[in-house]
């Protein structure tokens, strides 16, 4: 006797699954851009529900999962646009260290909101270019294809994000 599939819950399972592999990693890469928990969290969910509303993209798991990435990146810097405000918060830190002096945490804590500070600076998609350029990794043509531009253009915002943050520093240091 063959069991009978009912292609509706093939499609929820599938549609889970898809989910469950790339949350975290949307998650983690919208709040890199818009620096808040709370905006990040109902990012993400936009992001998925804009995803899963066109299921024939994701019948290819490799275009799908960087078709995912780009929508996550354009939904974060169109919601920097629009609230025309970066909003910050604290990143919970982990708990110190017992090797950890607390003058090794407060100049941690310094250090991280110094950068955050620098950061702030950048326009949303200089900070998008530069954090997936310098922090994630990626090569040019990548963060072309997230920010849905041409290398050239990534090159000049890493550029200009780079020559803000060195100003920022230089400013700092006096």
């Amino acid at each position: 006797m063959s069991e009978v599939i009912d292609p509706g819950l093939e499609l929820l399972d599938r549609q889970n699954r898809f989910v469950n592999e790339h949350l975290r990693r949307i998650f983690v890469q919208i709040y890199r851009i818009v620096r808040n928990r709370a905006d990040a969290q109902d990012l993400t969910q936009e992001t998925f529900i804009k995803a899963l509303q066109r299921q024939e993209q994701l019948k290819d798991e490799q275009k799908a999962a960087h078709w995912l990435s780009r929508i996550a990146t354009n939904t974060a810097i169109d919601f920097m646009r629009r609230s025309a405000r970066a909003s910050f918060c604290d990143i919970e830190l982990a708990p110190p260290s017992l090797a950890e002096s607390p003058e090794q945490a407060l100049l941690r804590s310094e250090h991280h909101d110094y950068l955050e500070d620098g950061l702030r600076l950048l326009s949303p998609r200089e900070r998008a270019a530069l954090i997936l350029r310098d922090v994630e990794g990626l090569p040019a043509e990548e963060v072309a294809r997230h920010l849905n531009c041409s290398k050239a253009t990534v090159r000049s915002h890493i550029a200009n994000a780079r020559t803000k943050f060195r100003k920022y520093v230089e400013r700092r240091k006096r």
